[in-house]
């Protein structure tokens, strides 16, 4: 790298350009495709790079192995500018984005055995765990991850905390240090990406009103990143914003080239899309590139005449 490019840099010991951080690069269909169940731990920290590396406790380490061996998210979390502990127990909290309606438990354990995470993935609340009716979201402020995720999402985290203080979470890494500040909406598992301030009260409060809002929108986790797209582009063409408005059916692949059958709010789309590669601002000076997709295209099919699930 030249010393002229330096200056383009976000900050030091973040290697993306400045830019991966506002909404000039796009955050389309970049959610996080393998986090379909959660499982959040709260503790303070500090965090490690990876989870595993963390200096934790062995019952949360037994709880991290276990979520990660049946394909459930596990998430560190802490409420923002606070390091306290918060006394005996985990304080744990689960959620099953893949349901037909999604839902969001917390409990606190004495250890691993007290949280069944065979019903979780079950779709199952924990006998240990209540159902709770408001949303979670997390900003992402994993420092030894990423610099960038500490620099601009701690702020973040804090400036949403003021506004909604029992709502809001530092976690650790969520997929995508690149897009930080990342904003997750749980329990439906949406993803916002390179947030400002005002866009991440404008996505917390469309969420809590059971809407999405498409700028920085990166997508719904737990489905292929193919497939978010083709929901994106059927909310862009309709204008349909109800969290559950919009959802795939069907999907087909022929090489890189993906079919969907998407179900709006009153019809049925058939949508094409396929990958393309953006080079960032840097250029050659980095060799950053970012995959996205574009749409090939999207026709009406027929009006919906039955209720379908609105998550695949």
């Amino acid at each position: 790298m030249t010393s002229r490019s330096v200056p383009d840099r976000a900050a030091k010991g973040c290697a993306h350009h400045r830019e991966s951080h506002t909404d000039a690069m796009p955050v389309l269909a970049s959610a996080t495709v393998g986090a379909r169940f959660w499982l959040l731990i709260e503790h303070s920290g500090p965090w490690a790079s990876h989870l595993e590396d963390c200096f934790l406790p062995e019952d949360v380490h037994s709880l991290i192995k276990r979520a990660t061996s049946l394909g459930i998210r596990p998430q560190l979390i802490r409420r923002p500018g606070r390091r306290s502990h918060r006394g005996p127990g985990i304080h744990v909290m689960v959620a099953d984005s893949t349901a037909a309606e999604p839902w969001l438990a917390e409990g606190v354990i004495a250890g691993p055995d007290d949280l069944d995470m065979d019903a979780l993935v079950a779709g199952v609340v924990p006998e240990s765990c209540i159902l709770v009716s408001e949303p979670v979201f997390l900003v992402c402020t994993h420092a030894k991850r990423n610099a960038c995720c500490a620099r601009i999402g701690l702020p973040l985290a804090r400036a949403l905390a003021e506004i909604l203080p029992d709502r809001i979470w530092e976690t650790s890494h969520v997929g995508g240090d690149r897009y930080a500040a990342n904003l997750v909406c749980l329990p439906h598992g949406l993803y916002y990406g390179s947030m400002s301030q005002a866009a991440a009260i404008a996505a917390a409060d469309a969420y809590r009103s059971g809407e999405v809002i498409l700028d920085r929108f990166r997508g719904r986790a737990g489905i292929p990143e193919p497939l978010q797209a083709a929901e994106h582009f059927v909310r862009s063409h309709t204008g349909e914003l109800s969290v559950s408005g919009v959802a795939v059916e069907s999907s087909r692949s022929d090489g890189d080239t993906t079919e969907a059958f998407v179900r709006g709010s009153d019809a049925r789309f058939r949508v094409v899309v396929e990958p393309m590669t953006l080079t960032t601002p840097c250029g050659m000076a980095c060799a950053d590139t970012i995959t996205t997709y574009r749409l090939v295209s999207l026709d009406r099919v027929t009006p919906v005449r039955y209720a379908t699930s609105a998550l695949t």
